[in-house]
């Protein structure tokens, strides 16, 4: 089986807590406004009628007419915030509980050809066995399907003079020994092997660290253009118990294909 391997990276920047915080695709810069705002990434015009969900809380709402919005919903842990509105790209991003210390801007793009959404539900992949030192262990909201995840669709309409990109929405739980050295889990005497990424029955990726917006590109001699494509996310392994297969549990949502 052919392997291309690449490691996922994410960076985070913090931000003064006086100003606004404007989150596009997982990167942040400073902004201003003085309440929580989703807005157009390409115009900077307030989005009305956008959908935030926060499936853990089980807690939904819309923006008003300018985009404006509130959370009634307490915050515990790291947790994942879905935007949604119609044309536009499904948006992600992971949250805590200082997330909304100062008011943010959330930067959304329009949908368009050169983009395909895969998939905009959350997925829990592992076991259903974990620590309560594992990456946000707190903030799993639903069961397993299994150790694996996997999709089928068409790839049409793309421009493929262009590279072609796996987009993550956001992933948590991840519990390598590069997300304990980031501090993303606490667990002291284990870790697992990171989740793997298929493409076409090949392996073109590695995710080594929790976080948004996790962009793959994907190989341009596997692409099947015009055709059925196909999409497996596999969960890593728990690499000190040798006893048993012991799945690392990891949730995920949004799966974009984009150029």
């Amino acid at each position: 089986m052919k392997k291309v391997l690449s490691i996922i990276l994410l960076s985070f920047f913090l931000l003064p807590a006086a100003a606004a915080a404007t989150f596009q695709g997982g990167v942040s810069e400073q902004g201003t406004s003085s309440s929580n705002r989703i807005i157009d990434r390409q115009t900077g015009e307030g989005v009305g009628g956008a959908d935030i969900t926060l499936p853990k809380q089980n807690y939904h709402t819309k923006t008003d007419k300018q985009g404006y919005f509130e959370l009634d919903t307490e915050i515990n842990g790291t947790s994942i915030m879905s935007v949604k509105k119609e044309n536009y790209k499904p948006f992600t991003m992971t949250v805590n509980d200082g997330t909304f210390s100062a008011p943010i801007v959330v930067g959304i793009e329009k949908s368009n050809a050169s983009g395909i959404a895969v998939d905009t539900n959350m997925y829990h992949l592992g076991d259903n066995n974990f620590s309560d030192l594992s990456a946000n262990a707190g903030e799993f909201r639903m069961q397993s399907i299994g150790p694996f995840y996997t999709r089928r669709f068409t790839l049409k309409n793309l421009n493929f003079t262009k590279p072609v990109y796996l987009v993550i929405g956001s992933i948590i739980g991840i519990d390598t020994a590069m997300a304990r050295s980031m501090g993303q889990n606490k667990i002291p005497n284990a870790f697992a092997s990171p989740p793997e990424i298929y493409f076409n029955g090949n392996k073109i990726s590695e995710i080594q660290l929790n976080g948004d917006g996790q962009r793959i590109r994907l190989p341009s001699g596997l692409i099947k253009k015009n055709q059925v494509n196909e999409i497996t996310i596999k969960t890593g392994r728990n690499l000190m118990q040798t006893a048993y297969i012991d799945y690392d549990d990891i949730e995920f949502m949004n799966i974009i294909i984009e150029n």
